[in-house]
């Protein structure tokens, strides 16, 4: 194989190492499985075009090609027969389309989208052509650490937690690698490779100058690891300014979109049963909590409802703001309570619930921000998975009587314009003006249309919806009257608007299963949707317009009672919890941390029941025992070496035999050859290989040149050996040297016994580092495992060059050569 194509195939390998920062961001290995499938075509069809000596960019179209019908092959359309077509590339861009809206909707590590997936498996494909033409066409392999490094910025950029040093290591070793190896091809083609003494050696034979140069490399990545990781975190300082956005917070969490999650709340779909899972453990000073809320939708489309990214203050940059010193809120009255709220690891998103009006949040670790005007705590870089906080909160007390109070907004404020744009659609419009006929405050009009979602009017709670068929989709709600939580959230919040009044979607948890008096407990089946509506003067008053009866750990107020029953409080109630409530979300909704429902559908992306939690711990502790394991390797084949070895010295103790005496008067003494002498020899020449193999891992230098006494002498002079170790070499060096030049052998020795008195001397005067890195890492195993390696190369090599001459006889140009 050429140096070029050996380069590609290392370039890469390397691109896949290069890969390994993507296992932070999806929660699966399928990425891995496609991103393997499409290096492996690329570098595939790299080598064959190099094969057929194509010109360089004939090199970078075939990779491009092979990219494109891997895509094909990964993520079909359906209408294409293994090649691309025009449809194919419609449903990329639609691919792509869907991965941007996926990056605003989940939180790290993702699910397996196929946008994220293609977009991935894109992105890699891409480096591996240009790592390969960087290494393989145009030589410059330094270059190649650029891409490289841009997969590396992708989890610096979106991971929640602070970013893994594993992932960096892995793909700085494989840039070392590519390095390395192309070093080495250059010095296969200039000539000849040299030692530091001057002494020519094989390229795949270790030296000081190949040494010295892998330990310059480990400790290069060692300090670009761990050098960070000692500096003091600098904030507050130019660059920190310069790189702040917004409303003076770091990390664009001002203006970017940071925590933004796609709250869309569809309106038909029926649900599907999960295993309940604890989200929350809330204890509180309220007697009766309303619900949490985390995050508000107001961007109402004729399919659902949309949210746009919140945008506010750090909490560590000043105080919450307190609606009682508000003008929006200049005529509520509030009730102050404390919470303490311990979240699951099940639960993992960017949006912390809090209960609204939060006027002191401490504990919360990691960097939040608060969004007054959404009244929603936000992160872009941290999440809620076993977080503990507390929270210092407000609690409206709402009258009927007051609310009605509320003066209209004017049809040019800014508000009434922002919340109150819906599609047009007749048939809402006209029920409306039916509904609100007579009403003269925005209070009233809002009380009638959430009074119509009632069985008075025939509305009931359902897992399973009706058809739509050809109508709109709030029109075939309204119609046929059946629907979960978010169904009547946007269809409330809709109408509402339809009257001139602002109104939004809150999404967030009931307030769960009492315990222990003040604690409740919160579960993936309280997650919940219900309608905000702003009056003047008050802010955004709550209205759950779903039927309590299918709502777990309901609540109902005095302005909005429970209209089902036939008294209405006059006080906050609770509504009884529904045994095996299933949820209120739509199908396939469940595993994202930004729908919310009411039962059955978990409420993040995060969740997992308790046989997958068994399963991942045995997953986990499987593999750190497969890792332990194959770290022991080397040291296993060394002790079963040295136990083979040890077993070949012992034997029966014949008598010792010299050869120097004479024999009877008139004989000849010459070499017999005796089974007895073929064992001594074969005992000797074991006794010493192990010698030579405890010297290397004791990082004694070995001379082959050397007699075996004299390897002796000079271990016993280097090591400072006691009088019993050096007597153990004198034994093991005359041994060897009888068995290579003697007549007879030296039989009768006690070689075993003097190799472990040997071993014991040379660790007693070795470093303790040297110690265990002949214990756990024996460098003769390694030397010999690359010797090893290096031997199946060159055979594969000189394998596959006899298979290319080979074929070279059925070569067409030469066979119509012959027939001219």
């Amino acid at each position: 194989m050429t140096g070029r194509r050996r380069l590609g195939l290392v370039a890469a390998t390397a691109t896949l190492l290069a890969s390994a920062p993507l296992a932070t961001i999806f929660d699966s290995w399928t990425w891995l499985l496609q991103v393997l499938l499409t290096v492996v075509m690329i570098a595939g069809a790299a080598v064959l075009a190099r094969t057929l000596r194509f010109p360089g960019w004939a090199q970078g179209l075939s990779m491009a090609l092979a990219l494109l019908v891997t895509l094909t092959w990964i993520f079909p359309s359906g209408h294409e027969l293994l090649v691309p077509t025009p449809a194919t590339l419609a449903h990329f861009a639609e691919l792509i389309q869907q991965a941007g809206e996926d990056t605003r909707s989940y939180a790290v590590p993702v699910p397996d989208r196929d946008g994220l997936l293609f977009v991935a498996v894109l992105g890699l494909g891409v480096v591996a052509i240009v790592v390969d033409l960087l290494t393989a066409v145009f030589r410059r392999p330094a270059l190649a650490g650029l891409p490289m490094l841009a997969i590396y910025s992708i989890p610096v950029a979106v991971y929640l937690d602070s970013v893994p040093v594993t992932p960096f290591i892995v793909g700085a070793c494989g840039y070392l690698w590519l390095l390395v190896a192309d070093n080495v091809d250059r010095v296969r083609r200039f000539g000849r490779r040299f030692t530091g003494d001057g002494r020519d050696v094989d390229v795949w034979e270790p030296s000081p100058l190949a040494a010295a140069g892998r330990r310059l490399g480990v400790a290069g990545v060692l300090v670009a690891v761990l050098l960070p990781l000692a500096l003091p975190t600098v904030t507050g300082g130019l660059l920190s300014q310069l790189t702040q956005s917004g409303n003076g917070v770091g990390g664009g969490l001002g203006t970017g979109n940071g925590g933004r999650i796609d709250l869309f709340a569809a309106l038909s779909g029926k649900l599907t049963d999960s295993t309940t899972v604890n989200l929350l453990k809330v204890t509180t000073t309220e007697k009766e909590p309303f619900y949490l809320r985390f995050a508000v939708a107001d961007q109402l489309t004729a399919t659902g409802i949309g949210s746009q990214p919140p945008s506010g203050n750090a909490l560590n940059r000043g105080s919450l703001p307190d609606p009682r010193r508000e003008s929006s809120t200049n005529q509520t009255t509030f009730q102050q309570y404390h919470a303490e709220i311990e979240v699951s690891d099940a639960l993992r998103q960017t949006m912390a619930p809090t209960y609204s009006y939060p006027v002191g949040i401490k504990d919360l670790s990691g960097t939040w921000a608060y969004d007054p005007n959404q009244q929603v705590l936000y992160s872009n870089r941290s999440t809620t998975s076993k977080q503990r906080y507390s929270v210092d909160y407000l609690r409206a007390q709402y009258t009927p009587a007051a609310l009605r109070t509320a003066p209209a907004l004017g049809p040019d404020d800014p508000l009434r314009r922002a919340y109150t744009s819906v599609p047009v659609n007749t048939f809402v419009n006209d029920l409306v003006a039916k509904l609100t006929k007579g009403k003269t405050n925005d209070y009233d009009k809002a009380r009638a249309i959430y009074e119509s979602f009632s069985k008075k009017y025939g509305y009931t709670y359902s897992l399973q919806t009706q058809p739509a068929g050809n109508l709109a989709e709030i029109e075939a709600f309204l119609k046929n009257k059946v629907g979960f939580c978010q169904q009547y959230a946007v269809a409330m919040t809709w109408m509402v608007r339809a009257a001139g009044i602002p109104a939004r979607v809150a999404f967030g948890f009931t307030r769960g299963t009492a315990e222990d008096g003040d604690t409740f407990v919160i579960t993936n089946r309280n997650a919940h949707a219900w309608t905000e509506v702003y009056l003047q003067g008050f802010g955004w008053v709550p209205f759950d317009a779903t039927p309590s009866a299918g709502v777990s750990g309901s609540a109902r107020s005095n302005w909005a009672p429970d209209v089902d029953q036939t008294t209405s409080p006059s006080t906050p109630t609770s509504a009884a919890p529904v045994p095996d409530s299933s949820a209120s979300l739509a199908p396939g909704q469940n595993q994202r941390p930004d729908r919310a429902n009411d039962g059955g559908g978990t409420a993040t992306a995060g969740t997992f029941s308790s046989d997958e939690e068994n399963w991942t711990g045995l997953l986990i502790g499987g593999t750190i025992a497969t890792l332990i394991a194959l770290l022991l390797v080397p040291a296993l084949r060394r002790v079963l070496l040295r136990r083979r070895r040890n077993a070949a010295t012992i034997g029966p103790p014949p008598a010792v035999v010299d050869p120097g005496e004479p024999g009877p008067a008139g004989t000849v003494t010459g070499i017999e050859v005796t089974s007895e002498a073929a064992q001594a020899r074969a005992d000797a020449h074991a006794a010493w290989d192990e010698l030579i193999d405890t010297m290397i891992d004791f990082q004694i230098a070995v001379d082959p040149t050397e007699t075996p006494r004299l390897t002796a002498q000079r271990l016993i002079k280097e090591t400072l050996l006691s009088a019993e170790p050096a007597a153990a070499a004198e034994l093991l060096g005359t041994a060897e040297e009888r068995a290579r030049y003697a007549r007879q052998p030296l039989q009768g020795a006690e070689l075993t016994s003097a190799l472990r008195r040997l071993r014991a001397g040379m660790s007693h005067s070795a470093s303790a580092r040297v110690r265990l890195r002949a214990t756990l890492f024996p460098p003769s195993i390694l030397l010999e495992w690359r010797l090893a390696l290096a031997e199946a190369g060159t055979r594969t090599m000189e394998a596959a060059s006899r298979a290319r001459e080979s074929l070279a006889r059925f070569n067409l140009r030469r066979l119509l050569t012959r027939t001219r």
